[in-house]
This record gives C-alpha cells, sequence and structure tokens, in this order.
C-alpha cells in the first residue's frame, strides 16, 4: 500500500458532460474496479496505490461490489493526505437490471451511496438496456428473469436522481444508436454519457460518429480486452500490428491502445493492480500516433469480444444478444 503522499506529475486531460449540474468535467482516464477474481483487500489497496499515482476518475458499480472498498479507499486516501477531500475525485457507478424500475432507482443510488460513505456520485449510469426481476443482483441474468425495460419511466427516474442532488451527471451503458435515439426521444436531460466496448479490436464507428453528433461523450471500457478475466480476451494485447506499433515508439502495447482511444476523443476505464503498469497507463498524453499508425490500427479485423457470458436467451425478452444490440454487433 502507498504510505507517502506524492505528487502526480503528470496533467490529465478532462472533458465537458453535457448534462452535468455545477459543470463537473470527467477525467478522460479512469481506474476500473471489476476485478476477477474479486478480492476486497486487494481492490481497496490497488485503488489507494491508484490514487497515489494520479488516478482521480474511478468506475465501480454494485454489481461489482466495488462500492464497499472504493469508498473505504476514499477515506483512507484523506486521511492519509494523498488528496485534500473527495471533490478531487470523479466517481461513477452503475444501476443494475434488477433495481432497473422507476421506483426502484433512487433507494439503489442511495444504497450505492451508503456503500461508498459518499454524499452524491459524479456520473450514475445505467448498466445494461435490460431489467430484471426485482432480487439478488448476478450475472448473467437468469433466463426467466429477463425483462424488457420500460426506458421512458426509468430514465425519468435517473433525472429525479440528478435533481435530487445525489450524482452530478446520468448517463447509460451498452446501449446502441438505436437505444440511444429513443432515451434522447423523451429525455428531458439528456444522457451525458455512454460506456461500451471499445478497442482497437472493435472500433465501434458508427456508435462513435452517433454520440459525437448528439454530444454524448463515449467511454470505452476494455479497452485492452481485459485479458486475464473471465469476460476478457488475450487478442488485443497479443494483437500483432498493435505490438509493432508499440516497438517503434518505444512503449507498451496497452499504451498504444489508450493513446489510440484519447486520439479518438474517447475517454477510458482501465484496470490493473500493478503499481508500474498504472504509471504506465497514464503516460499517454506527451507523445502520438502517426498517420501510418492509423492506417495499420483501422485495418485491424473487427468483432466483437465481450460479453462472453450469454446475456439473453429466446426465452427471454430478446431472442439474441443482437437483438438486444439493435443487430449492431
Amino acid at each position: 500500500m502507498a504510505d507517502v503522499p506524492q505528487v502526480p506529475t503528470l496533467s490529465i486531460p478532462e472533458v465537458k458532460l453535457s448534462s452535468s449540474s455545477g459543470g463537473r468535467n470527467m477525467p478522460v482516464i479512469g481506474m476500473g474496479t471489476a476485478a476477477d477474481p474479486f478480492d476486497e483487500t486487494a481492490l481497496k489497496e490497488a485503488i489507494l496505490e491508484a490514487i497515489s499515482v494520479g488516478y482521480r476518475h474511478f468506475d465501480a458499480a454494485s454489481l461489482y461490489k466495488s462500492e464497499k472498498p472504493l469508498g473505504e479507499a476514499i477515506a483512507e486516501a484523506i486521511k492519509f493526505g494523498f488528496i485534500a477531500s473527495r471533490d478531487e475525485l470523479f466517481i461513477t457507478s452503475k444501476l443494475w437490471c434488477t433495481d432497473a424500475h422507476p421506483d426502484l432507482v433512487l433507494p439503489a443510488l442511495k444504497n450505492s451511496l451508503r456503500m461508498l460513505q459518499l454524499e452524491y456520485l459524479d456520473l450514475y449510469l445505467i448498466h445494461w438496456p435490460l431489467s430484471a426481476k426485482p432480487g439478488k443482483i448476478g450475472f448473467p441474468v437468469p433466463k426467466d428473469e429477463q425483462l424488457a425495460m420500460d426506458f421512458n419511466s426509468v430514465w425519468a427516474a435517473m433525472e429525479d436522481c440528478l435533481r435530487f442532488g445525489l450524482t452530478k451527471s446520468i448517463g447509460v451503458s451498452n446501449f446502441s444508436c438505436k437505444k440511444l435515439e429513443n432515451i434522447l426521444s423523451f429525455a428531458t436531460i439528456p444522457p451525458s454519457v455512454n460506456q461500451v466496448e471499445i478497442s482497437p479490436l472493435w472500433q465501434q464507428q458508427k456508435l462513435r460518429e452517433f454520440c459525437k453528433s448528439k454530444n454524448i461523450v463515449l467511454t470505452a471500457y476494455s479497452p485492452l480486452g481485459a485479458k486475464g478475466t473471465r469476460w476478457g480476451t488475450n487478442e488485443v494485447m497479443d494483437n500483432e500490428t498493435l505490438k509493432e506499433i508499440a516497438n517503434a515508439h518505444n512503449k507498451t502495447v496497452a499504451q498504444v491502445c489508450l493513446r489510440w482511444a484519447f486520439e479518438q476523443g474517447l475517454s477510458f476505464v482501465v484496470k490493473s493492480f500493478n503499481k508500474e503498469r498504472m504509471r504506465e497507463n497514464l503516460q499517454i498524453f506527451d507523445w502520438g500516433l502517426s498517420l501510418d499508425d492509423h492506417k495499420k490500427i483501422n485495418e485491424i479485423k473487427q468483432r466483437r469480444l465481450f460479453p462472453k457470458l450469454e446475456m439473453v436467451s429466446p426465452s427471454g425478452p430478446f431472442k439474441s444478444l443482437e437483438e438486444l444490440w439493435d443487430g449492431e454487433i
């Protein structure tokens, strides 16, 4: 664990969120907290290390069980002098499918805040465009518990969360262009963020163009492929094209992936418990990729890497993952 306060030497760029109360900006890089296997103590220690080396954006979710250790780490970071107050951090959490019902959204957010020991979030996201029978949080959602979401009423409840001051911004995760269009057709407060899988192997050009046109910030999860997890893949980090580019710049493959995302105008969340890799992942803002690099990356064969686990089935509200994603897989 970090035991001496350290002053970060890098300035992390921020992006403006369109519907943020108080004009809150979001650091483009954040630390993800979806750990596999889950070890609460290890996660807490890693978050403290991340704060000590300069991370200020942390991405949690009720599904990840990471809110409690994140909250404890924040309290200790203030105690140890890594940060002066919670206001120096940007904290995201997410509404799980079992709570994606109009009467459960606000209680779910309040429970997240209790777990985090915080008075407000900076960003609250609908985790998946799918509801489930209320009850135990888990993944994948059992086939007989999946429900089509009432987007209008659930989004209205998300807007209430912002109006009540419990979150500074609201957004979505894993939403296609079609589902975003649906939300935008009735939203009083449009989503600020859509968090989805994006990497050099799944570049999401159509979704990127759509979100840019609607002033929605795209945040990439698994930008490195989530290597070593049950849901992840080695294909990003082992890609020969990315290795070639990394060697030419004397950088790591991870740095090339994150620099590529940054140059595409994306924000991103990346997870590592290794202090040196944490530092390396922050060292992407003082160099750039060439036009030839981008050409090579654009030629990488595209395929979605996540999720491996079955999310929907013919017995649920969607016949396939393709239907859940409006045919955009």
